[in-house]
C-alpha cells in the first residue's frame, strides 16, 4: 500500500524519518513528502504560498534505517496542501492512507484543530483517505529554543505498528489521533481511548509588546483538565487514542485491550490494566 508520510515539523525532523521507517517496516511503500520548513500550527491551511500557480518541490534522501535511505519530497508549503497534492497525483500514484508525525510535542485537547499534523490527516479525509496522526509528548529541556533531549521515538513506533494496520482495515475516512508519553516503553502505563480536553498540552502566552509587534512563547499548560481527557491521561503517563471524526470512528469498537496487551508485553511492562470511557 502507498502511504503518504508527512508532518508539520519539516523534512529534516527525526520524527518524520522514524515514522517513514515504521511504515516501510510494515511492508508498505512510504511516500514521504513534508514541508521544507516548520509549519507547526498551520492547521489545514493550503497557503499562503509565494506563487499561487506553482509549488516548489525538491527531491531529497532521508534515512529510514541504518544504511538505508528513501527519496522524499521537500515541499515549500503546509502539510494539508501536501496531502492535497499527493491525492491529486503530485508525487506519483495517489496514496491510499495518510500518516502524519511523529510530532515533536503533544497534540491534545481542542487546540489540536490548530495543528498542522492534524490538518494533514483531516485533509486526507476530504479525499476519502483514512489517517493516523502521531505525536510524542516532547518539550524543550532548556527554554523554547534550547536543546532537546533525544526523544523516545521507539515508544511511539511500537504503537504505530499495532494501530496502523487496524486503521487501514477500518471504514474509509477513519481518522485517529495518537499521543504518546516521551518515556521508554516499559515506563508508559498503557493505552486509553480519550476525549478531547478543553485545553491542550501547551498554550501560547504574550511575553512582551511594543509599537511594532508582540512577543509570544509556547509553554506547558498547567490548566486543569477533566479526568479521562487526552491531556489529563497523557500527563499521567498514558498513551491516548482519540477519534477526530465522530461520524466515522467513534462508534467503532477499537481493539484497545489487544493493542495494549501486545504492546506492553513486547516492552516487558507488567502494567496490563485497561479502562474504556
Amino acid at each position: 500500500m502507498r502511504v503518504l508520510v508527512t508532518n508539520d515539523d519539516g523534512i529534516t525532523s527525526e520524527g518524520l524519518h522514524a515514522l517513514a521507517s515504521s511504515i516501510a517496516a510494515m511492508g508498505h511503500q512510504p511516500v514521504v513528502a513534508a514541508p521544507s520548513s516548520d509549519w507547526s500550527g498551520s492547521s489545514a491551511c493550503l497557503g499562503p504560498i509565494h506563487d499561487p500557480k506553482r509549488v516548489p518541490i525538491e527531491q531529497v534522501d532521508i534515512p529510514i534505517s541504518v544504511g538505508s535511505v528513501v527519496t522524499a519530497y521537500s515541499v515549500d508549503g503546509p502539510p494539508a496542501l501536501i496531502t492535497m497534492l499527493a491525492s491529486l497525483g503530485g508525487f506519483g500514484d495517489p496514496p491510499e492512507a495518510v500518516v502524519a508525525g511523529i510530532n515533536r510535542g503533544p497534540n491534545t485537547g481542542r487546540s489540536t484543530l490548530f495543528s498542522g499534523t492534524i490538518g494533514a490527516v483531516l485533509a486526507g479525509e476530504r479525499f476519502g483517505l483514512s489517517g493516523l496522526a502521531v505525536s510524542l509528548d516532547v518539550l524543550p529541556s532548556v527554554g523554547p529554543d534550547g536543546p532537546f533531549e533525544r526523544p523516545c521515538w521507539r515508544t511511539a513506533d511500537g504503537l504505530v505498528r499495532l494501530i496502523f494496520p487496524w486503521v487501514i482495515s477500518a471504514p474509509p475516512r477513519t481518522v485517529l489521533n495518537l499521543n504518546v508519553p516521551d518515556r521508554p516503553e516499559g515506563e508508559v502505563k498503557g493505552l486509553r481511548r480519550a476525549s478531547l480536553a478543553p485545553v491542550g498540552g501547551v498554550r501560547t502566552v504574550i511575553t512582551g509588546r511594543d509599537d511594532e509587534g508582540l512577543d509570544i512563547n509556547v509553554i506547558t499548560s498547567e490548566l486543569p483538565v477533566p479526568e479521562g481527557s487526552d491531556s489529563y491521561l497523557l500527563r499521567d503517563g498514558w498513551a491516548t487514542l482519540t477519534s477526530l471524526l465522530p461520524t466515522h470512528a467513534s462508534e467503532i469498537d477499537l481493539p484497545l485491550e489487544v493493542w495494549e496487551t501486545t504492546w506492553l508485553g513486547q516492552s516487558g511492562s507488567s502494567e496490563t490494566s485497561m479502562e474504556r470511557d
